[in-house]
């Protein structure tokens, strides 16, 4: 993202907007366009002649001034504004000589340049600096794509996902591909999320990836909704090995150089395994997440000798406390609170007149109910008073499944749960042994803040729970996870490449290893591998070879 800029708007007086067309074309700001202060007074005041000389108002000043510079070989200047509140105008000069010549004008106070304000509107995410991706493609961290600059152009980067929401913003004008039927949108929101941390554009807007809109994406869908060919299974949190495999396969058939995978599970699989380095042996280089359980268990793809295990940590270097860590960890990169492309926007919860920021549990119904609410505290146990309404729950003590199903119990029409610890509550439904679990009521997780509002504030108010996520192409989510470092990786992977594209998968997995930047303990570690992967530093590497 380009460095946050101040967009100003003067408010100091009406200004009358004067400036011809072909003034105002500018590819970039104009060094010769002034603030010019005329000194207070008349012209013949300011010039120092007598009183009783005929007066001229600040349209005749600026006439006064164009002419001298006109009749002095100046150059003409042409007009932009004129304040009259202000006793000032701006004007485009042909030379810096003719904005000497103003300043020893007798009837100007000051001149200055008329500064640069840019929008902001487009921000960097902490990780994209993190991994030194605009000190390769942005040398003079402008925002600026610097000629020439090594980008992830011409290197094709395949994510299996949950497919893409390909008409956001972020991604106009990207070469994207995918399978199967529906890679193109994403109901799950994962896979949109990973994309941008990829491979956002460097535009106006939003946010911008480790290769801004340079490197060419392949989608491979296998989690949510597709509709057809059966690689999907309705579910935004799980699949198979053999579907992970054949969509590798995919990848590797529609050349990309690059597998992103920010998923995984406990349990190795030989032929997976074999599947994995077969692609290794074919040039491919695949990079996986090392896993959010916060032990040092295994997590699988990410743990064949074939793949590069990716670790999180946070905008500090320190690993995240949900980061897997072993011995089969090769490297880490930025994944708490990431800042990236989203597919979904959430409705919020009305109460009364009120609105609330609102995130639909992931497992519950996409639908809408409206009723009075009761306040159910924890919902540990379910009560009759609760027949046609909506339940207020507290996050705590009993599990999200338990509360929501306390609620069906007594015959809710739909739950809100608000969190125990500050911030947003983004939470799914599960079993004992972690495996998803659906309810046919719809539920919402919403901030402490606003639970304890609602509570304290609110009562008697009808309201409104909306657990149907709505597809936008202009919204932004933060999410943390190894699933939002894994495409730091490989969107730095798609960049160090692009500055030597006959290099191997080999060569470029050897050179992000080496040049990373040791954040724990010295040499390798099994927190964070060999370090920080540094996207800079690893083409001076792979370029050395």
């Amino acid at each position: 993202m380009k460095q946050s800029k101040l967009m100003c708007a003067l408010g100091l007086g009406l200004a009358t907007m004067i400036a011809s067309a072909g003034a105002m074309a500018q590819d970039g700001p104009n060094p010769n366009r002034v603030w010019v202060k005329f000194k207070s007074g008349t012209a013949s005041a300011a010039a120092g002649k007598s009183a009783g000389a005929s007066t001229q108002g600040l349209g005749q000043r600026i006439q006064a001034l164009r002419g001298k510079l006109a009749a002095d070989r100046r150059g003409d200047a042409v007009l932009n504004y004129q304040f009259d509140r202000l006793n000032s105008a701006v004007m485009t000069l042909s030379s810096p000589e003719a904005i000497k010549a103003l300043r020893a004008n007798p009837d100007v106070e000051s001149v200055e340049i008329d500064q640069p304000r840019y929008l902001q509107a487009q921000s960097t995410p902490y990780g994209i600096d993190q991994v030194q991706a605009r000190a390769v493609w942005d040398a003079n961290q402008d925002g600026v794509l610097d000629t020439g600059a090594a980008t992830g152009a011409g290197i094709k980067v395949c994510v299996i996902d949950s497919g893409i929401n390909k008409t956001h913003e972020d991604f106009a004008g990207m070469t994207i591909t995918g399978y199967p039927t529906g890679w193109d949108t994403d109901t799950c929101g994962h896979g949109t999320h990973v994309a941008g941390t990829i491979a956002a554009a460097n535009n106006s807007t939003g946010v911008v990836g480790v290769s801004p809109g340079k490197v060419s994406l392949h989608i491979i869908k296998i989690f949510g909704t597709n509709g057809t060919n059966g690689s999907g299974h309705g579910q935004c949190n799980w699949t198979y090995s053999s579907t992970l495999v054949d969509a590798a396969n995919r990848c590797n058939t529609a050349g990309a150089k690059i597998i992103s995978m920010s998923l995984g599970g406990p349990t190795s699989s030989t032929t997976e395994q074999n599947a994995f380095q077969t692609l290794a042996n074919n040039g491919v280089l695949s990079i996986a997440a090392a896993g959010n359980d916060g032990d040092s268990s295994l997590s699988y793809p990410a743990s064949y000798a074939s793949v590069v295990s990716v670790a999180a940590v946070d905008s500090a270097n320190v690993k995240a406390d949900f980061s897997q860590f072993n011995s089969a960890v090769d490297i880490a990169a930025p994944g708490v609170d990431t800042l990236s492309t989203y597919p979904l926007k959430n409705d919020p919860l009305v109460i009364g007149s009120s609105s609330f920021a609102a995130i639909p549990v992931a497992g519950s119904r996409q639908t809408t109910a409206s009723a009075g609410w009761v306040n159910g505290g924890l919902c540990q146990t379910s009560s009759n008073t609760w027949r046609n309404k909506i339940v207020v729950c507290q996050r705590g003590t009993n599990t999200f499944v338990d509360k929501i199903t306390k609620a069906k119990s007594g015959r809710a029409l739909g739950v809100v749960i608000y969190n125990n610890v500050a911030g947003d509550l983004r939470i799914g439904m599960y079993d004992a042994n972690g495996n998803p679990v659906t309810t046919t009521l719809p539920a919402v997780g919403i901030s402490q803040a606003d639970g304890q509002t609602i509570v304290a504030n609110l009562a008697g108010q009808t309201a409104t729970v909306d657990a149907t996520p709505s597809v936008s192409n202009n919204a932004y989510q933060l999410m943390s996870g190894t699933s939002m470092a894994t495409p730091h990786v490989s969107g730095a992977a798609a960049v160090v490449w692009s500055a030597k594209p006959t290099a191997t998968a080999a060569q470029v997995r050897d050179a992000l290893l080496t040049t990373a930047q040791d954040i724990d303990a010295a040499g390798f570690d099994n927190n964070t591998g060999w370090g920080l992967v540094q996207a800079k530093d690893a083409i001076t590497e792979l370029q050395s070879q």
